[in-house]
């Protein structure tokens, strides 16, 4: 796809297709569109079809004009990035069906913010484009490019920088869909391993990308035992996937990002229920994000050092398998006394949080689909968060609203930390019944109490169910803004 910013004369520009976002009243710009279509949109408004709703689309098909289609955006209503994101989408959805090659979108009149949504716009269009790929072959879209119109000339640089983002984290939500859609006997740890070597691979002109892998035996030897406890039940080798992320001067702390992998999580010998377990091949889209945002950073090539660390195993019952009340003794030497084996991504993550100590991290985000009690409390619209560090919270917070990918803080109180006791070792890896959502927060809080850490669980927004069912590559564009954010201020 092909990003571009206009401010030339309205009445000469040319497009296959043409999306106005307007509400009842015109402005002087849907105004001039309506004289060139014949007042085709003042007529459709005038008829009732078309209302102004927020997210209401509607197509005019006018063949024999110069713009042979006219796809109307509600905006009346608007007032958060959500809306702006959710009318957007809807937008580009309708766009799709067009088949078109080219198409026009006239900026300024959704929100205050021209460059906020200019970048909204190309990440939309990037993943309403996106279809799985199959084993087979893939199918190209007809779109090729899309121009954003604007009367601020002098914003038009701002616009294009704008564009450019947009369609990076848009591909990098696309990344992390496709890992995420695929099936497990396909996307294993290994592949997602093989994944992150082809990122390596990538020759950039302003940043580099190197890739380690740990197999088993180098996690024997930093005696990771919780994270290989996980893997005791599965065929499949378990993976540390390393990628470091070099985009300024080397003595810059990174940004550390740890993904939870489960490339698909049965429950272990705490077997989950039949119905849905399916889905659990979803269980590594932490990591997929994290393998997400590192794509959209190599096009971006932004000046900020990032290290993602990505535990990839499956989790799986077999006879060699972790039972519940085995007790094992993680990287950092504190002892776990396993209740339910289906309670893995905890035991995968705190080795990882550890080993991320290594890297003298600025600050550590792990993001992970760690908890059903996410989704009771949250259900799918906002993740959880939960940090150590209150400004790492508000600013994870901040970035999620201006991202429409939005996060919500849950409390770390030492009430629910002594819900982790056990008798027989420095903690259960469960705390209950109540609070899950918290008391897996507090338990990967023990592991990461030497560095700015924040705990993002996105079981309930990572992927959705039903006829819709696949991937939504969150929270790549909360991720996004903030190592944008923490770019800009390294660079001041």
């Amino acid at each position: 796809m092909k990003f571009t910013a206009s401010c030339a004369e309205l009445s000469g520009l040319k497009a296959d297709s043409l999306i106005l976002p307007t509400g009842l009243t015109l402005n002087n710009n849907a105004k001039t569109i309506d004289q060139r279509s014949n007042n085709a949109i003042s007529s459709v408004i005038a008829s009732g079809e078309f209302g102004g709703k927020l997210g209401q689309v509607t197509v005019l098909n006018l063949p024999s004009l110069d713009i042979k289609r006219i796809i109307l955006l509600g905006t009346d209503g608007l007032s958060n990035q959500r809306q702006i994101k959710k009318a957007v989408n809807a937008a580009c959805v309708a766009l799709k069906k067009t088949r078109v090659k080219t198409a026009m979108w006239i900026g300024g009149d959704i929100g205050d913010d021209l460059k906020a949504e200019a970048s909204i716009v190309a990440q939309s269009i990037n993943t309403s484009l996106y279809n799985y790929k199959k084993q087979t072959t893939d199918e190209a879209s007809d779109f090729e490019s899309l121009i954003f119109w604007s009367t601020k000339k002098s914003a038009n640089h701002a616009v294009e920088a704008s564009l450019e983002y947009g369609a990076a984290v848009g591909d990098g939500m696309n990344t992390a869909r496709q890992l995420g859609n695929l099936p497990a006997n396909i996307c294993t740890p290994s592949y997602l391993a093989e994944q992150a070597v082809s990122l390596g691979n990538k020759k950039l002109k302003k940043a580099t990308i190197t890739t380690e892998i740990l197999d088993r035996s180098h996690m024997q030897k930093l005696k990771m035992d919780s994270l290989l406890s996980v893997a005791e039940g599965s065929d499949e080798p378990p993976k540390l996937i390393v990628l470091n992320y070099q985009g300024a001067e080397s003595n810059k702390k990174p940004v550390v990002l740890v993904g939870k992998a489960v490339t698909f999580d049965s429950g272990g010998i705490s077997l989950k229920p039949g119905r849905g377990m399916d889905e659990m091949k979803y269980d590594m889209c932490g990591g997929a994000s994290v393998l997400g945002v590192m794509n959209s950073l190599s096009q971006l090539q932004l000046p900020i050092n990032v290290v993602g660390i990505i535990p990839a195993t499956e989790n799986m019952p077999n006879g060699g398998a972790t039972k519940p009340g085995d007790v094992v003794t993680s990287m950092s030497g504190q002892t776990i006394e396993i209740l339910n084996t289906d309670a893995e991504g905890r035991l995968i993550l705190c080795d990882s949080l550890t080993y991320a100590a290594k890297f003298d991290p600025d600050t550590v985000i792990d993001i992970a689909t760690l908890t059903g009690a996410v989704i009771s409390a949250l259900g799918k619209v906002a993740s959880g968060v939960l940090s150590n560090d209150q400004q790492l919270a508000d600013d994870l917070i901040e970035c999620g609203t201006q991202s429409a990918d939005p996060v919500w803080q849950l409390p770390l109180w030492e009430e629910y930390d002594e819900l982790l006791k056990s008798n027989f070792a420095d903690m259960a890896n469960i705390g209950g019944p109540q609070a899950g959502t918290i008391t897996a927060g507090c338990f990967l809080a023990r592991y990461a109490q030497d560095y700015k850490w924040a705990h993002l669980d996105v079981a309930g927004t990572a992927w959705v169910s039903g006829g819709n069912k696949g991937a939504t590559g969150r929270p790549v564009p909360l991720l996004m803004e903030y190592l944008r954010q923490k770019s800009e201020s390294v660079s001041d």
